[in-house]
């Protein structure tokens, strides 16, 4: 693989840019490999990329049934937190958060992460009481995070209307190393990564079935030939129950769409992230000048990933009154994913009933910020068997009632 940098620019620059070579390779699949991960999203790239990486695991294939990162990858709103309350999800998501920070230098990629900060904005008394809370509790995590007032609210985002007559700002919880990346990015620099360890990244495959012997999973069958493997990731979002019923199991989760929206583009107005879950809304600035915004997932279960006029209604009116400005604007564009929601608005990484097969699913509307903290767990847990990152997430907390309920922890699942 040729490495990026500014000289190989101007090397191909005075030579017509001929000698760029493809990102990843296309190949026809095997028929055997170590590893199978289904879905070439985020999460699935950086299970196999760990999987290479940190066990020498390279005769993997990541298939997908659409186009790499077309999934829920390339349908989010792109925000990077950790400041959540549970211990589990702390780790999780701190660890993500920090492989972030430099995964453009270990892909020899820019991912384009920027660590502008998230503010989650406290508007009733009630929220007050629970992000200091949350504070408190990331202090112990080794998470930095901090409860601000109205007045530094207001200086970190101009824009901010803090004394609105329903919701007005009475403080927020301020993670300064949150922010965003490029979404297409994160697929592309760990897909390149893979196919550069000789992995095979398999587009427009999609799974029809699930091969086993003996309660132990032996291969995938695909529109594009029968493959087998030694162990098997699922790894699929909102798709989750649809692969699980192939392999012979039942999970508790339910697809919804999560839908969200951009402006169209404008001047420099706002340089970190703001959530307001108060009204469910939360919105940041592009690098092209959208204001990217979203809101809450629907509210009944379905495959869509298309924009709704309800949507754009409720969660917009929801935010005018906190950002008066966004009333002027006009719409960009709009889509929805969908997302895979459990009891405990907390993923699953387990081992499955079927031996060998292993699943990640769950993450509902918080998925893009988990994707290397996620693939790095995954990793472990297929190939060691046990992974501290995954442990608390495992199938069996639902059956013994341990749940990890950080929507009522936080008030909010993104």
């Amino acid at each position: 693989m040729k490495r990026y940098s500014a000289f190989a620019i101007a090397r191909e620059a005075l030579r017509h840019h001929s000698g760029w070579q493809r990102a990843w390779r296309s190949p026809e699949p095997k028929s055997r490999y170590d590893v199978v991960i289904v879905g070439a999203g985020g999460h699935g790239l950086a299970t196999a990329y760990y999987l290479g990486r940190r066990f020498g695991i390279k005769n993997v294939a990541v298939i997908e049934k659409g186009w790499l990162g077309g999934g829920n990858t390339g349908r989010n709103t792109t925000i990077i937190r950790s400041n959540y309350l549970q211990d589990p999800s702390a780790a999780i998501y701190e660890k993500s958060r920090s492989l972030y920070e430099t995964l453009s230098q270990e892909l020899n990629y820019n991912i384009m992460f920027s660590p502008r900060g998230v503010i989650m904005l406290a508007q009733t008394h009630h929220e007050v009481r629970g992000y200091q809370r949350t504070a408190h509790a990331n202090a112990l995590q080794g998470v930095t995070t901090e409860f601000i007032s109205p007045r530094r609210v207001k200086e970190l985002v101009p824009i901010i209307n803090i004394d609105g007559p329903r919701y007005p700002v009475l403080g927020g919880l301020w993670q300064a190393r949150g922010g965003t990346a490029r979404h297409d990015a994160v697929a592309w620099g760990y897909a390149r990564a893979c196919s550069d360890m000789g992995m095979d990244i398999i587009q427009q495959c999609e799974v029809t079935g699930i091969r086993q012997t003996d309660g132990k999973v032996t291969g995938v069958s695909t529109t594009r030939g029968e493959i087998g493997c030694d162990k098997l990731g699922l790894v699929v979002a909102g798709h989750s129950g649809v692969l699980a019923d192939m392999a012979g199991f039942r999970l508790p989760v339910e697809s919804v769409a999560l839908q969200a929206l951009v402006s169209e583009p404008i001047k420099p107005c706002m340089d970190v992230v703001v959530m307001a879950n108060t009204v469910h809304g939360y919105m940041s600035q592009s690098d092209k000048g959208e204001m990217v915004i979203g809101g809450g997932a629907d509210g009944y279960n379905n495959y869509t990933q298309r924009g709704s006029f309800h949507h754009i209604e409720e969660t917009v009116r929801a935010l005018i009154e906190t950002f008066p400005m966004i009333s002027r604007l006009k719409m960009l564009r709009q889509w929805g994913g969908i997302v895979d929601m459990t009891g405990d608005r907390s993923p699953i990484l387990s081992r499955t009933p079927l031996d060998g097969c292993f699943i990640n699913c769950g993450w509902g509307t918080g998925g893009f910020k988990a994707i290397p903290g996620s693939g790095y767990g995954m990793a472990e847990l297929m190939a060691k068997g046990y992974s501290p990152l995954t442990d608390a997430f495992g199938l069996e907390r639902f059956r013994e009632g341990r749940f990890i309920d950080e929507s009522v922890a936080a008030g909010v699942a993104h």
